[in-house]
């Protein structure tokens, strides 16, 4: 019996994990946003339709609903058009011939051609289900326009339902993510790293560069992620910045991107260096490898460190992930030209296989340049000017107010880099 309340305490807190990240979980927050906002459609259909079992209008919610209010607001109209097209050339058929297996074919076919007509995208098979629903259940015009009413009470539930209650923001996930990934790249540098002075395996390098390549399918994933977090902040009340919020994550996405690529390409190198050595012959020479590893640790703390940056610009922790990831840098810029002296002077006495030794530090370079603070903040700018310049005109029909609301970003992003400036000079003092 004593150890029963750890035990139960161990459980509790287990449990509470467990449903903070189902909380979190897009799947489960989008299934309970829309079963509430189909019950609620259909409570009101109820009273606004003189059917007895209004389903149209759950049915429309159901499809009206989204994960974020921006898809929620920008894919609402094409699945209310492609319901509404679908229930009218319904109301056609029903008033004309019943349910039969050439009605049904010729109904499908005049609602998929009709779907492409009106340009309902992605949803033109939403056409020929709603005609297929209502063709089954009505065969009065009066019932068929009830479905009409329906579809209306749905769609604008499922509208109104993301405009009062706003959907979660998924930038946590989203950077919980990009953090991942650069720690599996981490990992996967540490990992090369301590293989660089032992007796050349290939098949062991080549396992390396199955694991770089398996990082290409998680960005995949990472972007996934990312793109609902960008949907999430876009027309979301509770978001103040979002378009300095997405920059940040996807400019800092596509730079660890480029990483993963390089990654890979040094992995490649590796390999094909690993086939000229003989079996008992390791990779590189003691001191030469002892400092290649301590640049490929540097090189990986750098990646998370960067990572951190990126998902630190909105919180305090920015200027302390800036410092560590400037030190890491350095660390790695020192590290690096200390191997590359040592692989000259190698090379010069046994110029085998010399331009793979170029190349391996030509990679580590690229990932370097590309984790440049410098760097980092010319691409911000960048795409913040691109960002604001083509929102100026959106803007510009709301006089002064309009002006305020498209410097706010760029002001917000000035300040953080006058601040990442004031941090690079004092690492640069040490």
């Amino acid at each position: 019996m004593t150890g029963m309340p750890g035990g139960m305490a161990g459980v509790t807190d287990e449990a509470k994990v467990k449903l903070a990240r189902a909380r979190r979980d897009p799947v489960v927050a989008q299934s309970l946003r829309a079963t509430a906002a189909a019950t609620l459609a259909y409570v009101i259909a109820l009273h606004a339709s003189r059917n007895p079992a209004p389903l149209t209008a759950p049915l429309t919610a159901l499809l009206v609903v989204q994960v974020t209010l921006y898809s929620t607001l920008t894919t609402g109209v094409r699945r209310v058009n492609a319901v509404v097209v679908g229930v009218l050339i319904a109301i056609g058929f029903s008033s004309v011939m019943g349910l039969n297996w050439w009605s049904l074919a010729l109904i499908i076919l005049a609602a998929l051609s009709v779907g492409q007509i009106v340009r309902v995208g992605e949803f033109v098979n939403e056409v020929a289900i709603s005609g297929m629903l209502v063709l089954g259940v009505t065969q009065l015009g009066y019932q068929a326009w009830d479905r009409v009413v329906e579809t209306l009470v749905g769609a604008a539930v499922g509208l109104a339902f993301n405009l009062i209650f706003a959907p979660p923001v998924w930038v946590d996930p989203a950077a919980e993510s990009i953090e991942d990934l650069a720690r599996r790249m981490n990992a996967l540098l540490r990992a090369m790293g301590r293989e660089l002075d032992s007796p050349a395996v290939v098949e062991l390098v080549e396992a390396r560069l199955y694991e770089a390549r398996e990082l290409d399918q998680y960005v995949a994933e990472v972007d996934d992620a990312l793109r609902r977090a960008e949907d999430s902040l876009r027309l979301n009340p509770r978001v103040s910045e979002g378009l300095l919020s997405r920059l940040t994550l996807r400019t800092g996405l596509d730079t660890l991107e480029i990483c993963v690529v390089v990654v890979r390409v040094l992995t490649r190198s590796l390999a094909d260096l690993a086939k000229r050595r003989a079996r008992d012959e390791p990779m590189f020479a003691r001191d030469v490898g002892s400092s290649l590893e301590q640049t490929f640790t540097h090189v990986g703390e750098a990646l998370v460190n960067f990572a951190e940056l990126v998902t630190a610009q909105v919180s305090a922790n920015a200027q302390q992930a800036e410092e560590e990831l400037a030190d890491q840098l350095s660390a790695a810029w020192t590290s690096r030209d200390r191997a590359a002296h040592l692989l000259l002077d190698r090379v010069r006495l046994h110029p085998h296989a010399w331009q793979l030794h170029g190349a391996i530090l030509a990679e580590i370079d690229r990932i370097l340049d590309e984790l440049d603070l410098e760097h980092r903040s010319r691409r911000l700018m960048e795409e913040l000017d691109t960002a604001v310049s083509d929102r100026r005109e959106r803007y510009a029909r709301l006089g002064p107010l309009g002006k305020l609301l498209r410097l706010q970003p760029r002001r917000r992003l000035s300040r953080w880099w006058a601040r990442r400036r004031r941090t690079r000079q004092k690492t640069e003092m040490r």
